[in-house]
């Protein structure tokens, strides 16, 4: 029976296959399949060089979207360093202003996830250069503007303008991901930039370290240093993107006739169930966005991804305060922030190589999410008592971290492996995303300074999250599974008995004929 796999059953980069087994999973992927004389020109691409191939993809993809990353994350996340040097006395805020000065960040976050994907999809998709280019120009000259403000109403202002350029970049590079490689290539390269968010909460510690030492230079405070150079920093790589970043397969240079063909075939082949092979709608498809809306799984990956932005955004803003709150200086407090970090950094990347290598999603997220909840259920009875328990308090920090990482690259790949076709990838990705980053709104709110040294609310909250999202990570695992097993029940000839072969492309991965990734 030919079934639609959303994704190869054998990694098309790095195992050899017969020509007869790859044209064998290239039809089960199509359903309907494209020509035979396509199908043998990639069952019999050579495979030296198509290792060659995805290196040379590799070294001019993702070492641009993880340096946009880590600066976008520094940029989003320093306003935890300006803290603790100064910014919250100069600009009087007091109570729960703080607070509130890092939740505006995500309403416009939230917000313009997915009309800018759309923007992108519509205006941008043959030079995705521009439009990202464009954006980190935009947020670095805000993040430097965070130097000028002299009031908490003026710091609301440009957090809440800093959300909007934002709030288009992450989502915009998980789809050029999924343009340029296989499903289950897709992993390890989101883990390899988004590991870039776990090195900018190094970075940003050493950083504020050495730029909090301009403290009085120019009668200018050390905490506005940091927002200025790091933001001019960001405006200065924005000029470089649209020379750097890769646009489109066809339009590469560095690619031979040969290899542009195959990588667009894959391609071509992993979304022709969905498509039906149909040209990219240019307009508002509001078939599509009534599927993304009403798709259960997205919410799913929602709850699955709170259990990362929750206690992750909540512990990044409030990490400086309480290192510092351990007895350490200012300074060191920043320093010491720099391990957890590199950790994180680690695992996002060991369990992306595990994942893509075993083709499993659910039980490396849910092992990653498991030491979440050790390590708070670790610092929160010792937390009260902080100066008297520094390395175990310490060493659950570190344990959290390790959990953080993994937890938003493989429900990343998971959502793209289950979106069938090109735009509804699009949408959908930027939807969950979306949806998902509700939770750093959330985890804004969790550690309030009144709670101090204890936070009761944040460290329950940082619990709470992480476990049910390994219920929901379960639990979507087990309904994946009963889906494919009751498709698989329906031969082929009965499906398209009773459907059109465009009623099977118009339903996408919603076909009997598709098959989810585990």
């Amino acid at each position: 029976m030919t079934t639609i796999q959303s994704t190869h059953s054998t990694e098309l980069a790095e195992a050899p296959l017969d020509a007869k087994g790859e044209i064998m999973q290239l039809e089960e992927l199509s359903g309907h399949g494209p020509e035979a004389e396509e199908l043998d020109f990639i069952a019999n691409f050579d495979e030296v060089k198509k290792r060659k191939m995805y290196r040379k993809i590799d070294v001019r993809l993702v070492p641009m979207l993880a340096a946009l990353y880590l600066f976008s994350y520094i940029d989003r996340a320093n306003i935890g360093n300006a803290k603790i040097e100064g910014m919250t006395t100069d600009l009087k805020m007091s109570g729960t202003q703080y607070n509130i000065a890092l939740s505006v960040f995500f309403v416009p976050y939230v917000f313009f996830e997915m009309p800018a994907n759309a923007i992108l999809h519509r205006f941008f998709r043959n030079r995705p250069s521009w439009w990202i280019g464009g954006l980190t120009l935009c947020w670095g000259t805000i993040m430097a503007l965070h130097g000028a403000v002299h009031s908490f109403g003026g710091l609301l202002a440009v957090r809440l303008a800093l959300g909007i350029p934002e709030a288009g970049f992450f989502p915009a590079a998980v789809l050029i991901c999924s343009n340029w490689y296989p499903r289950h290539m897709l992993q390890v390269r989101i883990a390899l930039f988004y590991s870039a968010s776990a090195l900018a909460g190094a970075f940003s510690g050493l950083l504020a370290f050495a730029i909090a030492k301009m403290d009085g230079v120019g009668g200018i405070e050390g905490w506005r240093y940091i927002f200025i150079l790091e933001g001019c920093a960001t405006v200065a790589l924005g000029f470089l993107v649209p020379f750097v970043l890769l646009d489109t397969v066809s339009s590469s240079k560095f690619l031979d006739e040969e290899e542009k063909r195959y990588l667009t075939l894959v391609q071509k082949t992993q979304d022709a169930s969905a498509t039906g092979d149909k040209d990219v709608h240019t307009g508002v498809d509001w078939k599509t966005v009534r599927s993304v809306v009403t798709d259960w799984q997205l919410y799913v990956q929602a709850v699955i991804y709170w259990s990362n932005t929750v206690p992750n955004y909540a512990l990044k803003f409030t990490l400086p305060t309480i290192i510092k709150a351990m007895g350490f200086t200012s300074s060191n407090a920043q320093l010491l922030t720099i391990p957890p970090y590199i950790l994180g950094c680690m695992s996002a990347f060991g369990s992306a190589l595990l994942s893509d290598r075993f083709k499993r999603r659910m039980p490396f997220i849910v092992g990653a999410q498991t030491l979440v909840v050790i390590a708070f259920c670790i610092m929160a009875p010792l937390a009260p008592r902080i100066k008297a328990n520094i390395g175990p308090c310490y060493f659950a920090i570190c344990l959290a971290c390790l959990g953080f990482y993994p937890i938003n690259p493989g429900g990343n790949a998971w959502t793209a492996n289950n979106l069938a076709g090109p735009a509804k990838r699009a949408m959908g990705m930027a939807y969950m995303i979306c949806i998902g980053n509700i939770g750093g709104l959330i985890g804004s709110y969790i550690y309030i300074d009144k709670e101090a040294p204890s936070y009761p609310t944040g460290y329950g909250c940082s619990i709470a999250f992480p476990v049910a999202g390994i219920i929901a990570a379960v639990s979507l695992e087990f309904a994946l599974i009963r889906i494919n097993k009751k498709r698989s029940k329906l031969s082929e000839e009965e499906i398209r008995a009773k459907y059109t072969p465009q009623e099977l492309a118009d339903m996408g991965d919603r076909s009997p004929l598709y098959r989810y990734t585990l």
